[in-house]
């Protein structure tokens, strides 16, 4: 079963699964397997007069649509773009007095192309909006709650001379998008700014050792190969980070996404011997101790969210180095808990221009990354560059340039040559190739030429931490 723009992939009964996704020729690491439009998407309530609603590019200035004066756009280009999705909004939102949260506006979209297409199959599509998967059956009391006020809030805002849907139906769509949404990001794919519905890429199903990765790209999903894929392969992708034992793993699984993940590294609890590490030896510390040390990283975790969200930066290092000085002598290098305190320490530090002191905590942390990601992972990637950066910032330029060399190999497959985020490393790989010929050279002569540069020139401030980790391409509602 194929349709234009598809015909490397086909939607097949996979066994205990329901659809899925299977490769009809070979991909080999790096692939674009395909590329699809959204059916419909939204920017986040957040955002909505940062991000432009067409493209979902983040600008300081942006035009304000004159009829409602909610939706904003880089240019005419990009308004008129949007007129066909916009119009009945617009009109919507006139007349309601105010735009409704994302959800809404998401399930409102979603049905007006619906009004104007029908509910078949669309161009492009190998399965129609009616054939996605909802779950509404398996929702719990709280969900069942809100799926109520959803589906109020839209007869609120619909408008009457629309398309009249039943509450069956339009409760379908809310369920759709509860476990069928997937995150946009902008355009270096560093914040996630808005969500949008894919439905062939919904028919990817889920493994925690995937043979592919999503993307969003020059304003598509692109579903990438990250390994070699044989004709008639099941195409998979990741629904959760991979940074949890298996048992966590499949119980956020299960309440996001209603299923029980059986993929060989949850049967077999991979990595997981790696994810608890310990010290051996003989200081091996006692099953009291490490419970404890695990207690007080969940505290400190709790503190530093809190920290970060009131923006108290120095008090949140402290908090890591408190917390790195209980687990170093009682947890394993490849810990998760200590990975997350290495993640937040490197990249608090780094914004505070604390550059040595950062740099040593990323190169541990993506030590022990290493061993636990896939070689090709999209988040392994993004903390190699970011760590790379941290050492070339500390005057690191052997390790720097190593790390962003390495960086820049994973994210040529997992997010390409085209994007953003690989172009911007491409340049930071030229500019540090060459400071690397030079300190090699002249060891000495290149510290004072970085001195007189950094004398006279301020250098860049790292972006402000953030409480989100890299984007993940699957929107879970909150």
């Amino acid at each position: 079963m194929t349709r234009g723009g598809m015909e490397s992939v086909e939607v097949f009964t996979s066994e205990g699964k329901g659809r899925g996704l299977k490769a009809q020729k070979e991909f080999l690491p790096g692939d674009v397997i395909f590329a699809e439009p959204a059916y419909a998407a939204v920017v986040f309530d957040s955002l909505t007069h940062v991000v432009c609603h067409t493209c979902f590019k983040r600008q300081e200035r942006l035009h304000r649509c004159g009829q409602c004066k909610f939706a904003y756009y880089c240019d005419r280009t990009c308004q008129r773009a949007a007129w066909l999705n916009h119009k009945n909004e617009c009109s919507a939102i006139k007349r309601h007095g105010k735009a409704p949260t994302e959800n809404i506006r998401l399930a409102a979209r979603i049905m007006w192309k619906m009004e104007r297409e029908g509910s078949g199959l669309s161009e492009g599509c190998l399965v129609s909006i009616d054939d996605l998967q909802n779950h509404v059956e398996n929702f719990g009391e709280e969900e069942k709650k809100d799926l109520r006020v959803d589906v109020e809030s839209f007869l609120e805002f619909w408008p009457p001379q629309s398309q009249q849907f039943g509450m069956q139906y339009i409760s379908h769509i809310f369920g759709v998008i509860n476990c069928n949404a997937f995150t946009l990001s902008d355009q270096r794919g560093l914040q996630a700014v808005g969500v949008g519905i894919f439905p062939n890429l919904c028919q990817a199903n889920h493994d925690c050792w995937p043979n592919c990765t999503v993307i969003f790209n020059n304003g598509k999903i692109e579903l990438r190969a990250l390994s070699k894929i044989s004709p008639g392969d099941e195409l998979t992708v990741s629904y959760v980070d991979f940074l949890n034992v298996s048992e966590e793993r499949r119980r956020q699984l299960k309440k996001q996404y209603y299923f029980d993940c059986t993929c060989e590294h949850c049967k077999k609890q991979i990595k997981d011997d790696l994810m608890l590490a310990v010290k051996e030896g003989d200081n091996k510390p006692s099953a009291e101790t490490v419970k404890e040390v695990i207690q007080f990283s969940k505290d400190t975790l709790e503190k530093i969210n809190k920290a970060r969200l009131e923006g108290v930066y120095h008090e949140v290092v402290k908090l890591c180095r408190d917390c790195l000085k209980k687990q170093e002598p009682v947890l394993g290098d490849t810990n998760l808990y200590l990975l997350r305190i290495l993640s937040i320490a490197s990249e608090v530090l780094s914004y505070l221009q604390m550059f040595e002191e950062a740099a040593d905590y990323a190169k541990r942390m993506v030590d022990g990354y290493m061993k636990i990601y896939h070689p090709n992972n999209a988040q392994l990637g993004m903390a190699v560059m970011r760590a790379g950066v941290t050492h070339w910032h500390a005057g690191l330029i052997e390790a720097g340039h190593g790390m962003i060399c390495k960086a820049y190999a994973i994210l040529l497959i997992t997010h390409g040559p085209s994007h953003p985020i690989t172009k911007d490393l491409e340049v930071m790989r030229v500019q540090t190739e060459m400071e690397l010929r030079m300190f090699q050279q002249n060891e000495f002569m290149y510290y004072k030429m970085r001195e007189a540069a950094l004398k006279n020139q301020k250098i860049q401030v790292m972006p402000e931490p953030s409480n989100e980790t890299a984007p993940s391409l699957f929107h879970k509602k909150e």
